[in-house]
């Protein structure tokens, strides 16, 4: 097959939609079929070539006049490269991939990364809809999207071109016990709860640590927050994006999601490979990922009382602490994006077949 991947940009920054993309990108490249990648660039572009991945430079910017070029960019992208497939993961990308079609052979598959978005029910407008969680499509379905087109196909980043052996990272030096959370700065993520719990039980284990891995517009309100517990200076680390975070997983002893709204996040299988006592919030694609809180103790969600409290637990009882340690590696094999990206050849190919008996149909009443 031919297929043709548009996102917005291709840039190493922790964003799960593009790392999802690249992941699907390189392994179906990998697996002989041609494949390309229309954005704005990135950092990926050198691994994308390393797999022979060919990009298209597409600035999808909403501005109008911006989104004038990016039409007659696409119409050309779609002349040259001529897909049988193409695969939007953002809402400009799909709206471009259906109000351009014309007369282009092409099916549209569609990922619905972040459906708590508005404008994800545009994503409706592919022939196909891939859903990251069966929460995912269950809320698309709501919404208004047909159950024929919705197909699920959870997150799954173990294995990752863009990754090495989990065995080949070096943990970094933490303060032990470390807690650790890796996340963008952004209050759905939870960070404000987070700082909230730990300075809690701050006192009652004076050793703990907490580690804030990632970047985000609402860091400083975090910062903030930390300072105003008065444990910012020693005890709280705000470390930034950092491009390989399984060093810290790998130091960790607790990690924390904290989330109000994540659909399906990559971290989680990445937390449960590095052998980190999981605690996140009982939301979206979250309990799937954690095999419905057999592989992490889940927790409502806004309620930093109830985190504060399940830490201590883990902090006050080390065989507690070991047992969830454990069961985060368990069962670990559907986690892989070689399942992903298998499921996702697998609507291709219906929707292929599907598309061609259109227009047979078509054909043969004209």
């Amino acid at each position: 097959m031919r297929i043709l991947h548009i996102l917005n940009h291709v840039r190493e920054i922790g964003n799960g939609i593009v790392n999802v993309a690249v992941d699907l990108a390189c392994l179906q490249a990998k697996n002989n079929h041609d494949v390309a990648v229309a954005s704005a660039g990135g950092e990926y572009e050198i691994l994308l070539a390393q797999y022979g991945v060919k990009h298209f430079e597409l600035n999808q910017s909403r501005t109008p006049l911006n989104l004038i070029h990016a039409a007659r960019r696409y119409r050309a992208i779609i002349r040259e490269f001529q897909p049988d497939i193409v695969h939007a993961h953002m809402m400009t990308g799909v709206v471009l991939g259906r109000c351009l079609k014309a007369d282009s052979e092409y099916a549209l598959v569609a990922t619905v990364h972040n459906e708590f978005q508005r404008s994800a029910v545009l994503m409706g407008l592919a022939d196909r809809v891939i859903a990251v969680s069966h929460a995912v499509a269950q809320s698309m379905a709501r919404r208004g999207i047909p159950e024929h087109k919705l197909r699920v196909i959870s997150n799954g980043t173990l294995g990752s071109v863009r990754t090495r052996n989990i065995k080949e990272y070096s943990p970094v030096e933490l303060q032990r016990p470390a807690i650790a959370t890796v996340a963008g700065m952004y209050q759905r993520k939870g960070i404000g709860e987070l700082i909230a719990a730990f300075a809690h039980i701050a006192q009652d284990f004076p050793q703990v640590h907490l580690y804030l891995v990632g970047e985000g517009p609402e860091r400083q309100i975090f910062e903030e927050k930390a300072q105003a517990t008065g444990l910012s200076a020693t005890r709280i680390h705000f470390v930034g994006f950092q491009p390989e975070p399984q060093r810290y997983l790998l130091a960790a002893d607790i990690f924390v999601l904290a989330s109000h709204r994540d659909p399906s996040p990559l971290v989680i299988p990445e937390a449960r490979e590095a052998g980190c006592a999981i605690v996140a919030t009982n939301v979206d694609g979250i309990p799937e990922a954690l095999d419905n809180g057999k592989a992490g103790v889940l927790i409502p969600p806004k309620d930093s009382s109830a985190l504060a409290d399940t830490l201590a637990k883990l902090l006050s009882q080390p065989h507690l602490l070991k047992h969830w340690q454990d069961q985060a590696q368990q069962n670990l094999e559907w986690l892989t994006v070689g399942r992903v990206n298998q499921q996702t050849l697998a609507v291709y190919a219906e929707v292929k077949i599907e598309f061609r008996n259109v227009i047979c149909h078509t054909l043969k009443k004209s």
